[in-house]
């Protein structure tokens, strides 16, 4: 399991209830450390006993002096021979932790606790002592944390989320459930609950890119948009019976790939990563169609995000012309197309060197101004031309060259920030590639739903941390202001599973901590095309995959831009 050293606050702090916050370390003498007992012989690990404070003089200069973090705070239960216990168990303290405070600090307080209450359990599966042996709240933790750990099954995301507590000598022994336990927890949780969670932890999200303008890319003068992205992608399921049934998989009409997939549309913020929603399904056998229901999918559930304040790039997997103009009725788009795609041009090439033309098709057409260029790098061609359509008509205000130049951002804005989230899950079988652990589709979904949250939550706790963060001293970014993307997000992934797994910790020391740690962007970075999971073996024909970097210079109506 991943580690990484956090550090804590060394100042005490107390809220105003006297509840005791993160970070807070008590010192006391190490002479007035006492057992409770009454026989007064010394604590062994066998008598589930917390010692105690015999003295509170005041600790002088010199004096041995135990430092110890609080990890949890629980009424006592003392035993008649003096045993001094804590009332609970693990189960009812554990958190999140930064993770969860993000989500506290953005959508208010106790969600996690909110979604469990409201949650119905599938008595089938848990019953009796074992449904008092865990708690609904709890699990949803376990399996929100079991997706940041590739490498831990779940009772090891319950050791984990545990973390500290586990030593504190709880009145009734508590032990990690076994995995059969926890199996059936998840079955009578479903997935419900974990999507419910989801839901609120992106629209948190989403509230917070409202709010905040984490804008890196601007394009418009005195109509600025924000920017999105989205693009489908595949994650690979256990070859079971039910998920072969429920999502089938993609590259053959005999469905005999080694895996059955789903597929996900992840919509994203071009500038920060951030996931603002995520509509899933079966993988589908004509990718095109698959992605165009999840299109619709995503503009029935997520109406809030397609609005006329933002324009969404899209990458070749065309549309059509029907849901184009249903998308250009709410929000802006920025659409490459495929060269197959017609076009009839209705307009001389203008001042910036695009043009208008009709979009033809599904018994529509839809007015779009076309951007054409071709890309150069050192001097080497980029052997296709692009082209862009967008229903943004106004030259002087969006430019061609500088649609262009924002159209980059759609890898940024999908497949880097896929890259990054799915490196939380791990891989299998024949080739790299992410993949889910679930065994059953209503699994499926709700280990997926908990990958959706777990990963814009980490994503949240970055954020702030880039807030905090000082700006370099020197380089090409020396004393301008962090951005969100500028944060290691494996760093920041590591660092709230330590925090979680050590208890309590002060999260303004952690985000400072995560701040510290930062990735180079924008190094204009080229390379050809290649497979994703190539073999280790070199190949005569191999194509040229050097990378370069230099910036690409766009040529547009034979002028470089």
């Amino acid at each position: 399991m991943s580690l990484y050293p956090v550090a804590s606050d060394a100042v005490a702090s107390f809220a105003g209830d006297g509840e005791v916050l993160g970070g807070l370390m008590v010192a006391f003498r190490l002479e007035d450390v006492a057992s409770p007992l009454r026989s007064g012989r010394a604590v062994r690990d066998g008598d589930r006993s917390a010692l105690v404070i015999g003295g509170t003089e005041r600790i002088r200069t010199g004096e041995v002096t135990v430092f110890c973090k609080v990890v949890a705070v629980a009424p006592a239960r003392v035993r008649r021979d003096g045993r001094l216990q804590a009332q609970g168990s693990p189960a009812e303290h554990a958190t999140l932790g930064p993770a969860e405070e993000w989500l506290d600090r953005q959508a208010g307080p106790g969600v996690i606790d909110q979604v469990a209450e409201r949650a119905v359990l599938r008595e089938q599966y848990v019953k009796g002592k074992r449904k008092r042996l865990l708690s609904r709240a709890f699990m949803i933790r376990v399996i929100v944390l079991m997706t940041l750990v590739p490498d831990a099954d779940v009772r090891e995301a319950v050791i984990a989320l545990a973390g500290d507590l586990a030593l504190v000598p709880w009145a009734r022994v508590w032990v990690p459930a076994s995995a059969r336990a926890l199996g059936d927890w998840r079955n009578a949780l479903g997935p419900e609950p974990l999507e419910e969670l989801r839901d609120i932890v992106v629209g948190a999200s989403w509230a917070e890119h409202e709010e905040r303008d984490w804008r890196a890319v601007i394009i418009g003068g005195t109509r600025p948009l924000k920017t999105g992205s989205l693009d489908g992608t595949l994650i690979r399921v256990p070859d079971t019976p039910a998920n072969r049934r429920t999502f089938g998989s993609v590259g053959t009409g005999d469905d005999s790939s080694p895996f059955p997939q789903l597929r996900a549309l992840p919509l994203t913020d071009a500038s920060t990563r951030g996931l603002l929603g995520m509509p899933h399904g079966p993988a589908g056998t004509d990718k095109a169609a698959a992605e165009q229901g999840l299109l619709d999918t995503a503009m029935r559930d997520y109406p809030h995000l397609f609005a006329m304040d933002r324009v969404w790039l899209m990458d070749r997997n065309y549309p059509g012309a029907a849901r184009i103009a249903r998308l250009t009725a709410r929000t802006h788009v920025l659409i490459r197309l495929k060269s197959d795609i017609p076009l009839k041009r209705t307009s001389p090439i203008l001042a910036d060197g695009s043009y208008l033309a009709e979009l033809p098709g599904d018994g529509v057409t839809v007015a779009v101004r076309v951007i054409e260029y071709y890309a150069e790098v050192e001097g080497q061609k980029v052997p296709e031309m692009f082209c862009l359509v967008t229903d943004l008509m106004d030259i002087g205000e969006y430019p061609a060259p500088e649609l262009a130049a924002l159209y980059r951002w759609r890898w940024d804005g999908s497949e880097t920030a896929l890259r990054e989230a799915k490196a939380s899950l791990d891989g299998a079988g024949p080739g790299t590639g992410p993949m889910l652990r679930s065994g059953t589709p209503h699994l499926v979904r709700q280990e997926l739903a908990a990958w959706a949250a777990a990963t814009e939550m980490t994503r949240g706790v970055a954020r702030d941390a880039a807030l905090t963060a000082v700006p370099a001293r020197k380089g090409r970014r020396a004393g301008q202001p962090i951005r969100p993307r500028d944060i290691s997000h494996a760093r920041a992934r590591r660092a709230i599973i330590a925090a979680i797994r050590t208890g309590r910790t002060g999260y303004e020391a952690l985000t400072r901590e995560i701040a510290k740690h930062r990735v180079i962007v924008d190094r204009n970075r080229h390379r050809a095309r290649k497979s994703k999971s190539p073999s280790s073996f070199g190949h005569a024909t191999a194509k040229d995959t050097r990378t370069r970097t230099a910036p690409a210079i766009i040529t547009m109506a034979n002028q470089p831009a």
